[in-house]
């Protein structure tokens, strides 16, 4: 298949290698070239704009910081769908606005083509090892279709419903960690303000009714002192106001989430916005 793929950050450029060593033809595109640089050297052909991307791809994946950017890519200059062809599957894998994902959806059928939202979760340790849990919305030919390449990025793949269905779920999952990562580091202060040895409790918890993924997984990097971005504060704040917005919509009142984005909007105006989400063990430790 060819395939195109735009946005080779942290863990764009791990999904992507994935589709390139399956054999399929990659052409990548992203904002700073030399992030994408690794993938050239693998075999990938760089393009200089989405428009070229398009072109010369059947399937295109974008996966992006904002829904700003989800716009511009979609429907700014050079843009996907001007390139679009009757068949082509257009997936977006940022977690974005399910407004956003219906417009894209029902201009990619407007040219014959599909249109996917299909955000993902499982952070950069997800993307290295091709075991994200993907969440799918959008007509379900398209995807059938995009199915042989999910399942080289993921291990759990859903579809959801229609367009701006993938959205949705992924911002009920954001919803879910948020307050969870609240539990995870307030239960560490308090375990450390206790005198007890952190590495002990974790071990003991982790296996009972308290265990997570957030737990397992983040709960050792900022024991460590490891702040670095599987996910970045910046995009979880970005979520959090995307679900905010959703459950005012819906007329749903969600004190959780509401106090959860505060921590994290306090934390990026901390001046760490550009950290993993388990940074937020720093409002605790700090």
């Amino acid at each position: 298949m060819r395939v195109g793929f735009i946005g080779t950050g942290v863990m764009g450029a791990s999904m992507a290698r994935h589709i390139l060593e399956a054999g399929h033809t990659l052409a990548v595109h992203n904002r700073t070239r030399h992030k994408a640089a690794p993938l050239n050297e693998a075999g990938a052909h760089w393009c200089d704009t989405p428009g070229e991307v398009a072109a010369c791809s059947d399937l295109v994946i974008t996966i992006a910081g904002y829904p700003a950017d989800v716009e511009a890519l979609y429907f700014g200059p050079s843009n996907l769908l001007e390139a679009a062809r009757p068949g082509m599957v257009f997936i977006d894998m940022t977690t974005s606005s399910p407004v956003l994902a219906k417009r894209i959806a029902a201009e990619a059928a407007a040219r014959g083509a599909h249109g996917l939202d299909a955000p993902v979760s499982g952070g950069d340790i997800g993307a290295r090892e091709a075991r994200l849990t993907i969440m799918v919305g959008g007509d379900h030919d398209g995807f059938e279709l995009a199915k042989p390449i999910f399942v080289l990025l993921g291990k759990n793949i859903s579809y959801q419903g229609p367009a701006g269905s993938g959205q949705l779920c992924k911002l009920a999952n954001q919803i879910a960690i948020a307050s969870g990562m609240i539990g995870v580091c307030e239960a560490f202060a308090f375990a450390e303000s206790a005198g007890l040895d952190a590495r002990r409790v974790l071990t003991a918890i982790a296996a009972g009714a308290a265990g997570s993924w957030s737990l397992s997984n983040l709960a050792p990097r900022f024991l460590d002192g490891n702040f670095e971005p599987g996910f970045y504060v910046k995009h979880f704040v970005k979520d959090l106001g995307l679900a905010i917005e959703a459950a005012r919509e819906m007329q749903l009142d969600l004190p959780g989430l509401e106090q959860a984005k505060a921590l994290y909007q306090r934390l990026a105006s901390n001046g760490f916005a550009e950290e993993g989400t388990q940074a937020l063990y720093r409002l605790y430790r700090d």
